[in-house]
């Protein structure tokens, strides 16, 4: 929402992954960093099989240095237990690096990648959502893996008949 000031999160689409009583843990869809899959896999010693072209997310302000994945669990992606968190449906989470080795190496169709996420402590975002700071969307796979990140904030607002030009800061529920 417009009143939301920290400039991390201006038009943000944030995949809210964790929350509980504690903390929130989620990851900026609409962000990329200058960076290639390709490069950070080179990087870290592993060879890239997926699209040429695919870029990293930032996934938030917090601890950059973390990397974060999520995919459409498909016919072929193999990867089972403790490492992998099914979200909702065939959407899935993981942040380890034998994980993303083996994604690498046979990539689903839907896989973005993140370095960073953002993170709420405890109470910090229900009193955001209290000042009217967030809109709360459903979720949507087909938001997380097609919309064009320019596109997507429009795009979430647009599907929950809300019109972007008439948002206006103010606190409370919108």
């Amino acid at each position: 929402m417009p009143q939301l000031a920290d400039p991390n999160f201006r038009r943000a689409v944030v995949l809210i992954v964790h929350h509980d009583a504690d903390s929130t843990f989620g990851l900026v869809l609409n962000r990329e960093v200058e960076l290639s899959v390709r490069e950070l896999c080179e990087s870290l010693e592993f060879s890239w099989n997926g699209r040429a072209g695919a870029e990293v997310g930032w996934g938030g302000p917090v601890e950059t240095n973390t990397g974060w994945l999520l995919f459409q669990d498909d016919v072929d992606t193999e990867i089972e237990g403790d490492q992998v968190s099914r979200l909702e449906g065939e959407l899935c989470f993981a942040g380890s690096m034998d994980v993303l080795q083996q994604l690498a190496a046979h990539p689903p169709q839907d896989l973005r990648i993140f370095l960073g996420y953002a993170g709420w402590g405890k109470g910090q975002l229900e009193a955001e959502l209290a000042q009217g700071a967030w809109v709360v969307a459903p979720l949507s796979p087909e938001v997380v893996f097609d919309v064009p990140a320019e596109e997507m904030w429009e795009h979430v607002l647009r599907a929950m008949q809300i019109d972007p030009a008439r948002l206006f800061s103010t606190a409370g529920v919108h």
